[in-house]
C-alpha cells in the first residue's frame, strides 16, 4: 500500500513539461512528471534536501503565462523530488493546463490566474 498516495488531498495529473525552480543551492530547470493542485514531482538527478523551500515557475500554456509558486520539498529519491505547494493551485487552473500529456476539460478565464 502506498501511503504517500493516500496522504494526497488533490488528484495528480500526468505531465511532461520543463519547469524552472530556485532553491538555496541555485536556479535549475528540470522536467515535471506529475502535477496536482497541492504539488508536483520534479524528475532530476540533482540532490535536493527534504524540507528545503523552493520557488517553482510553472508554465500555463493556454494563457502563455507562468505561475510562480512557493513550496517545500517533502520527498526525495533517485528519480527526483516531490514538492508540496504552500498554497494549493485552483483546480480550474490544473484542469485547464496542457501538461504535455493531457488536454483541458474545464473552461477557464484568464481572470482565474490573477489570484
Amino acid at each position: 500500500m502506498n501511503t504517500a498516495l493516500n496522504r494526497r488531498r488533490h488528484r495528480r495529473h500526468m505531465a511532461l513539461f520543463s519547469a524552472k525552480y530556485t532553491a538555496k543551492e541555485g536556479t535549475y530547470r528540470d522536467l515535471v512528471k506529475d502535477i496536482g493542485a497541492g504539488g508536483v514531482f520534479v524528475c532530476t538527478r540533482r540532490k535536493m534536501v527534504q524540507g528545503r523551500t523552493i520557488n517553482l515557475q510553472i508554465p500555463i500554456l493556454v494563457f502563455d503565462k507562468r505561475l510562480s509558486l512557493m513550496g517545500t520539498v517533502v520527498r526525495c529519491d533517485a528519480a527526483g523530488f516531490a514538492v508540496m505547494f504552500d498554497k494549493p493551485i485552483d483546480e480550474k487552473i490544473i484542469n485547464a493546463g496542457d501538461w504535455g500529456l493531457t488536454c483541458a476539460e474545464d473552461s477557464l478565464d484568464s481572470e482565474d490566474l490573477k489570484n
